[in-house]
């Protein structure tokens, strides 16, 4: 990929994007140019599954531009760490919507025959496959997302009781009964726990 302008300084953001704010269009103009890397950075993950380049920059760049344009800081945390979701989230657009367009235009398109010589379609294929690309990289995402959540949304406790109760990070999936027993409260308040905690979860999602 060719190489992009060197990223702005924490400093440097904080005055663009105030200036920006102001209604001054040359500094959103700046604010883009100079994340450009982070479209690369994050557009780069997707390469080794045969993608184009320069199409992933430029379908990223439209996240980037919508990041800029909806940033709030009072909201947020760092542009780039937001900047990084709308990128992304516009990359997974791009492939559902070649996902839908290939099913509707080729779904029953012949292409090929199997050991018995028989005609198989692209359905065919589609259906026996165990792994999904695209749904693949969602799980990924709301992956990240859940981890996020526990640790910015949950109390110590209840990130501590989601974590055992479902096998989270480095800890052994573990019942109720078990989580009470080990924290020396009983299974009803470890249940109204981990119940309230899902319903945070959920809520956020």
């Amino acid at each position: 990929m060719k190489s992009f302008p060197k990223p702005l300084t924490a400093e440097e953001e904080a005055w663009f994007l105030q200036k920006y704010k102001e209604g001054d269009m040359e500094a959103k103009r700046i604010l883009i140019e100079r994340n450009l890397r982070l479209v690369a950075h994050v557009a780069k993950k997707y390469l080794k599954q045969g993608e184009d380049g320069e199409e992933l920059i430029a379908v990223g760049t439209i996240g980037l531009i919508k990041a800029v344009a909806t940033y709030d800081h009072e909201k947020n945390n760092k542009l780039a760490t937001y900047a990084a979701r709308c990128v992304e989230n516009e990359l997974l657009m791009l492939f559902r919507m070649r996902k839908k367009t290939s099913r509707e235009v080729s779904l029953h398109d012949p292409i090929g025959k199997d050991k018995e010589g028989n005609e198989i379609s692209l359905i065919d294929v589609l259906e026996s496959e165990n792994i999904d690309v695209v749904e693949k990289m969602e799980l990924q995402q709301n992956i990240r997302k859940l981890y996020e959540l526990l640790e910015n949304v949950l109390t110590d406790r209840e990130q501590k009781i989601l974590k055992m109760r479902y096998g989270l990070g480095d800890c052994t999936e573990l019942t109720q009964r078990e989580i009470a027993a080990k924290l020396g409260i009983s299974r009803s308040y470890v249940s109204r726990i981990e119940k309230n905690a899902i319903e945070k979860l959920r809520e956020r999602f």
